[in-house]
């Protein structure tokens, strides 16, 4: 395990270990955390995304220099 799972392990841990209502808390900070969820977006995006065909920039620079 690196740090970066580790860190993540420990936060998840401590997470668990909380209340409900203290979960909730937590969980409400983040949603309105404005790049959290800019990130959390993206990272949805990405995941339902990342079965389709990618292209080459050059070949999406072109189709866009066409419209």
């Amino acid at each position: 395990m690196n740090a970066i799972e580790a860190t993540a392990e420990v936060f998840m841990t401590a997470f668990h270990a909380l209340t409900k209502k203290e979960k909730k808390s937590v969980v409400d900070k983040l949603l309105k955390d404005k790049e959290f969820m800019e990130d959390l977006t993206d990272i949805v995006i990405f995941d339902q995304r990342k079965n389709e065909p990618s292209r080459s920039i050059d070949e999406y620079l072109a189709d866009r220099r066409k419209t």
